[in-house]
């Protein structure tokens, strides 16, 4: 059985990141996405352990970790994955939905981050895009304790959810995602409900154009689902034109849960395949073809379609958490 420990940083405003260590090898930061904590991805982190020593951070507001504060912001989070990366020299680093956002902002500021995953980050092209009139409703519903319509409310502005999900009557929704709270493992969701804010505030910090993130110069794997949401899927498209070493590979059938454990319809073992292909694949200063000599090596691209025609084949459902 593969060990795990607990550990802290301290952050540069002095609230303490909580982080889970398992594995051996060189150092690979996991950040999770939204109604998560470290744990959420700890099936990920024991597939690649035999290869890699993996720190799972929960994130400010979260698990053991200290609160958001009120001065919270995409700062915020970049200054705590700077601190575990300072403590650990970790070279890697894979970011979860909005945590692969924290990630590529990171990118921008460290030029010792050699390789970054980034799976499915919530970027909106268009910055009008983002429904930024859902977070006073969302707040309303926070502050009166309404858990489940505070998720209705946040998987709409994300657009997460299988296709259905939009056409169902919020009260239908409400009762359905009530069911979902009960199967959730680790930190209960009412007890991380109110971070969603924090990371539709995210979400809505980062919308616009993805030529910000060109100057990165860390080889990135932009990881997808074929199943995911169309806009998740155009903005990996986006990314691969601006990120000058950037590869793109969608995995069939998996949708926008596939790096949770199990039991949170995530599939693990089939991301820890891709990430450690690419963490281990020496590193190609062009990232041009990066598997042209290796045949068991998905393809970049090979089920990626391109951005302009992702709305007219939209396939159903994604998790409806990890934003």
């Amino acid at each position: 059985m593969t060990t795990t420990t607990i550990g802290t940083v301290t952050s540069a405003d002095g609230t303490e990141i909580a982080y889970h260590e398992v594995g051996h090898g060189p150092g690979l930061v996991i950040l999770h996405g939204a109604m998560q904590t470290g744990h959420s991805q700890i099936e990920l982190a024991q597939a690649l352990s035999d290869a890699f020593t993996c720190y799972l951070p929960d994130r400010r507001g979260r698990g053991r970790s200290g609160p958001a504060g009120p001065d919270y912001g995409l700062r915020s989070e970049i200054e705590d994955l700077e601190a575990l990366l300072d403590a650990t020299q970790a070279p890697y680093v894979a970011g979860v939905s909005s945590g692969a956002i924290i990630t590529l902002r990171t990118l921008l500021e460290r030029s010792d981050i050699r390789k970054a995953v980034v799976f499915e980050p919530p970027l909106f092209e268009d910055a009008n895009a983002f429904p930024s009139d859902c977070l006073p409703r969302l707040d309303r519903e926070l502050a009166a304790g309404k858990t489940a319509a505070a998720l209705v409310t946040g998987m709409k502005a994300a657009r997460l959810g299988p296709p259905i999900f939009q056409a169902l009557p919020r009260p239908v929704l409400e009762l359905l995602t009530t069911l979902m709270l009960k199967r959730q493992d680790g930190q209960s969701f009412g007890q991380l409900a109110p971070t969603l804010r924090q990371d539709l505030e995210l979400a809505a910090r980062a919308a616009g154009d993805l030529a910000v993130y060109r100057p990165v110069r860390a080889e990135v794997l932009l990881l997808g689902g074929t199943r995911s949401p169309a806009y998740l899927r155009s903005a990996l498209a986006g990314l691969e034109r601006v990120l000058p070493r950037a590869r793109r590979v969608l995995m069939e059938g998996l949708d926008h849960s596939a790096t949770s454990n199990a039991a949170q319809r995530g599939h693990p073992d089939r991301v820890a395949t891709e990430i450690r292909r690419f963490l281990l694949k020496a590193a190609n200063p062009d990232a041009a073809n990066p598997d042209a000599n290796d045949p068991g090596a998905a393809k970049p691209n090979a089920t990626a379609p391109d951005a302009a025609n992702l709305d007219a084949a939209d396939p159903e459902g994604s998790s409806l958490t990890d934003a």
